[in-house]
């Protein structure tokens, strides 16, 4: 049993819960809680949207800042490893994945919430990568995932400064997509993904596959992308579903399987 990260799973939707007090720092352990608990939504036929949530009061406040200030270069390498790997497989879920953040993102915290597709924040929430101010920078995709986000010149105030933005800021930025009263931040998210949870499966499977995998190449390959991830739906039930509603019932009568 996990002690800092637990999947909880109701009407289709996988809430990964950070559990660690007082912050929900990102230690080793959390670290790798984190990685099971997404590689088990990813795969799990019960799971069709994520919420990715740290409670009531805080998202996640980073990383442990206390056992990293004597550590060494080759500590610090592999740990950083591990904490790629563990967002990595959150960006990799191959389902609709929402960040619902309360109080803090900070550092790592906000890392984790780039990952997903998308971020829901509550009015008092302070967002920002503040490694600058330690002397460091962000190394678990901060650097690369928020500049692909919210633009260069942007992601470079934040990271240079350090500073922390808050909710409305973030919204103008494109930071995040939805701004929320505190107490509501959670039932914002599970409204974002709810509509997701009866969804064709494999088709928003595909298109988040080339949508992030399109991002990182040029046209000619990401348009490869669409068409092999396009063709290969025309083997589901869910099309056959999908398109047979349409032509006897118009437009979004259709019942999918996930298959």
């Amino acid at each position: 049993m996990a002690e800092f990260v637990r999947l909880e799973v109701a009407d289709g939707i996988g809430t990964i819960r950070l559990d660690r007090p007082p912050v929900n720092a990102l230690n080793d352990q959390l670290t790798a809680e984190l990685a099971e608990a997404a590689a088990l939504a990813d795969t799990s036929d019960e799971v069709r949207a994520v919420i990715v949530y740290g409670g009531e009061k805080v998202f996640a406040g980073g990383a442990d800042i206390k056992v990293m200030v004597e550590a060494g270069y080759g500590e610090m390498t592999a740990r950083a490893g591990r904490l790629q790997a563990a967002m990595s497989l959150v960006a990799a879920i191959g389902k609709p994945v929402v960040a619902a953040i309360t109080g803090y993102a900070l550092g790592g915290g906000l890392e984790l919430a780039l990952t997903a597709d998308f971020r829901v924040a509550g009015q008092s929430a302070r967002l920002g990568q503040p490694e600058i101010l330690l002397g460091i920078i962000p190394g678990a995709g901060g650097t690369q995932r928020l500049p692909r986000l919210v633009g260069s010149a942007k992601a470079k105030d934040l990271v240079f400064t350090g500073r922390m933005v808050k909710a409305a800021e973030a919204h103008a930025i494109g930071l995040v997509d939805l701004v929320a009263p505190d107490e509501s931040v959670y039932a914002a998210a599970l409204d974002l993904v709810r509509r997701y949870a009866t969804g064709p499966a494999l088709a928003l499977r595909a298109a988040k596959r080339a949508i992030d995998y399109g991002l990182g190449v040029d046209l000619a390959t990401g348009l490869e992308i669409e068409q092999v991830q396009f063709a290969a739906l025309f083997g589901t039930e869910d099309q056959r579903a999908g398109m047979t509603s349409f032509v006897e019932n118009g437009p979004g009568q259709a019942t999918f399987t996930g298959r």
